[in-house]
Formats: structure tokens, C-alpha cells, sequence
């Protein structure tokens, strides 16, 4: 999340006129490298855009006297910015609505707290769900719901998750541009928060090899005419089956939209909840795609797989991209799994490093068609880049074991 600090007596001036700012931001990497692409470079002198609020802005309960909004950007010649992740999901968003539908989704993050000294837990053992250890926490997951309810994002709850220090914390649904809007604040503000009260909040897929890994599930519905166009009587129906099958088709494919960089791929590794193939399942934690049924509202897809420190517009707009072409093909998914989807299972399996993931995005039309090529060829450079700077680091690990025996 990147913007500007604005003073009160100059809102009503970048309500009307936008603020500028440089348009390489949609092309920065994490530690705010940048390098030349087509919409942004040298040649052209690295030009501006102008951001204008999305809506009004909230006060921050954490800060007193700063307001936040989001905001979208526009060229300077007034058009959308062709290399902005967030039109990615706009587009599917306005494919959907073509078909009748309005798409729902829910978002759970994990994210370990830590101490800012020293990056490990402050507490230790594996207490998930534990009403204890929701007490020893609440004195900063309390503040991060209360605070981020009053922004605007209305968390559902929170839980210990399966490691020390490790927490899920639940956004209540809607519809998928507000969504992944969420997604954005809502990890900037859980560092805030967290910072306040002694913590190091990370979304790092997978900070430590022998904890659990970080995910980003999210859950799918289509809804049309008010009611949730996945259900019948309270099961999933065909509708909802051909979005299954959508979304295990290019499953595969996709992967770079969910697990970005070398880390994010150390967490698909059987028998840890992080899937590996592209199952699918009712109410089946091993599967890729976990199908959940109850009420008719309740009807709807999770897909396990993504990380929690992806692009949330990428990811929804593949993910809905997939579904919604399941349901003009009339597609309908595989084998269901109804045991331990880990074990001699025929689905295909899930890219397992970033190279095969990356190999796939390259090669794929739907992801060109899906991000927009200069989108695309951005976000294969990134990982591109994290690939070649993980692969040319001599670890501690190495030098541990290494050193001294040979």
C-alpha cells in the first residue's frame, strides 16, 4: 500500500483535481526497486499519474487526526492506468455482471506476530483455537478487530492459528472489488496496529521451515436476483460444480496469481492444510478446492492454495476468470476426493517452486488474456527477479552445515 500524506485544507482541492504520483508505483517490487517497463522507463522519464479518493475518507482509531481513503488512478490523459492491478479484477467483475451475476467473496488471512527485535514469536507452542491463548493475544487482536471494524472492514473474528504466534483473522464477505479493496487496507493496517502494541505483523507466506505457513483462503459465491446462484436446497448445484471446474482447469496455470516468490512456495508441502494438487472436495481440508454447503446463503467454493502476501486483485480476477469460464463451457470437475487428498491422489499437481510457476504464466494465454500482457510480463519479471536474488545468496543453513565438515 503506497500513497501520500495530504493536509486537511488540501482535500477538497485533490478531490477535484487528483494528486500526482510517479505511475511506477503498480511496478515497484517489496523493498521498492524499480526497473524499466513498457508502461514506465527511461525513455518516457518514469511519468506521473493522478490518484483520486474512492470514497470518503475514515478516521484511523489508532492515530488520532489522520483520516484514510483508497484511491484510483487515472493517466494524465484521464484514462484508467493500463498496468494498475486493480482493473485486472474490474474486467472479470464486469464479465460477471454481463452474465447476471454479482460476485461474492470471502477472504481469511493468516499472519504470525512477532517481536520487531528479534522476528520470533513471543510465545511458544502450538495453541490453535485455545481460548488461553486467544486471552494471551487479546491485548492486540482485540484493538485490530475493534479498529478495523470502525474503518469500514467488518471482521468476523480471529483465532490462534497452528503455530506460535500465528493468527487468522476473518473478513466478512461482499462483492469482489470491495473485497480485495479490504484485503489492501486491511494488511496495512494490522502492521500499524500491531506496531502500536510491540509486534511484528508479517504476512510472509512462510517465515520459519518447521511452522506453519501463511495462507490466503478465499471463498466463492455467484449471486443473481438476490439469491446465491451455487445453491439448491442448501447442496451445491451444476452452476456451481461448472465454477469448480473452472477453477480446477487452470488451476495450474494460475498459480503465480497465489504464491508470488521463492518463500511462498515452501508452504505447498503435503500434510500441512496448504494443498498440492488440484482436488477438490466437500467440507475436505486436503483439497485444493473445498466445497461448503449449509444454508443457501452459505453455499460457496474455497480455494486453498493462494498466500498471504499475494496481489488480492490478481488473484480474485484469475480465480473468477476461471470459474466464470467453467460456467460458459458447462465444465464439470473431476473425481471428487473424500479422503486425504495428499495420498496417491490423480489430480494434477500444483507447481512446487516459483520456476514452474513462473514457466506456466509465460506460456499461458489465459493468464495474458486475465492481467493484461504489460501486467503479465510485470508481475513475471518480479518473480523473475526474486528467483535470481534467492538463487544467488549463500544461506546460514548452508554455512552452518557446510563450513566446518567440508
Amino acid at each position: 500500500m503506497r500513497g501520500k500524506r495530504i493536509p486537511a485544507t488540501q482535500w477538497e482541492r485533490t478531490c477535484k483535481d487528483g494528486n500526482a504520483i510517479i505511475a511506477a508505483m503498480f511496478a515497484l517490487d517489496m523493498t521498492s526497486d524499480v526497473w524499466d517497463t513498457p508502461y514506465c522507463s527511461f525513455d518516457n522519464g518514469y511519468v506521473d499519474m493522478h490518484m483520486f479518493p474512492l470514497s470518503a475518507p475514515v478516521a484511523c482509531p489508532f492515530e488520532p487526526g489522520v483520516a484514510i481513503t483508497l484511491a484510483y488512478a487515472e493517466g494524465m490523459d484521464h484514462q484508467p492506468v493500463p498496468i494498475d492491478p486493480r482493473g485486472a479484477l474490474l474486467k472479470q467483475v464486469e464479465r460477471a455482471a454481463a452474465l447476471g451475476y454479482q460476485v461474492q467473496v470471502g477472504t481469511e488471512l493468516e499472519f504470525y506476530l512477532l517481536d520487531p527485535e528479534t522476528g520470533l514469536p513471543t510465545i511458544q507452542g502450538n495453541q490453535v483455537y485455545g481460548i488461553n491463548r486467544m486471552a494471551e493475544l487479546e491485548h492486540v487482536l482485540g484493538p485490530i478487530r475493534e479498529d478495523l471494524t470502525a474503518m469500514g472492514i467488518p471482521i468476523e473474528q480471529s483465532n490462534p492459528e497452528y503455530a506460535a504466534g500465528q493468527v487468522e483473522v476473518n473478513i466478512r464477505y461482499d462483492e469482489a472489488v470491495l473485497a480485495a479493496d479490504r484485503i489492501i487496507l486491511f494488511r496495512a493496517m494490522v502492521k500499524q496496529v500491531a506496531a502500536k502494541h510491540g509486534y511484528l505483523a508479517t504476512f510472509m507466506a512462510k517465515p520459519f521451515i518447521a511452522e506453519s505457513g501463511s495462507g490466503f483462503h478465499t471463498h466463492y459465491s455467484l449471486w443473481k436476483d438476490g439469491k446465491n446462484a451455487f445453491a439448491h436446497d442448501g447442496k451445491i448445484n451444476q452452476t456451481g460444480l461448472a465454477f469448480v471446474a473452472g477453477l480446477q482447469n487452470r488451476m495450474v496455470e494460475m498459480s503465480l496469481a497465489g504464491s508470488t516468490t521463492p518463500n511462498a512456495y515452501k508452504r505447498r508441502q503435503p500434510y500441512t492444510f496448504c494443498p498440492v494438487n488440484n482436488s477438490w472436495g466437500y467440507d475436505n481440508r486436503t483439497v485444493g478446492l473445498r466445497v461448503i454447503e449449509g444454508g443457501d446463503s452459505a453455499v460457496r467454493v474455497e480455494k486453498r492454495d493462494a498466500s498471504a502476501d499475494v496481489n488480492p486483485y490478481y488473484l480474485l480476477a484469475c480465480d473468477i476468470a476461471a470459474g466464470l469460464e467453467g460456467i460458459e463451457n458447462g465444465s464439470e470437475p473431476g473425481p471428487v476426493t473424500k479422503g486425504d487428498a495428499y495420498a496417491d491422489n490423480p489430480a494434477d499437481m500444483l507447481p512446487l517452486t516459483l520456476d514452474e510457476a513462473v514457466a506456466q504464466a509465460k506460456n499461458s494465454t489465459f493468464m495474458s488474456e486475465v492481467y493484461g500482457q504489460d501486467r503479465l510480463d510485470i508481475a513475471v519479471k518480479q518473480s523473475e527477479r526474486e528467483i535470481e536474488f534467492v538463487r544467488q545468496q549463500v544461506t546460514a543453513v548452508e554455512t552452518e552445515r557446510y563450513l566446518r565438515n567440508l
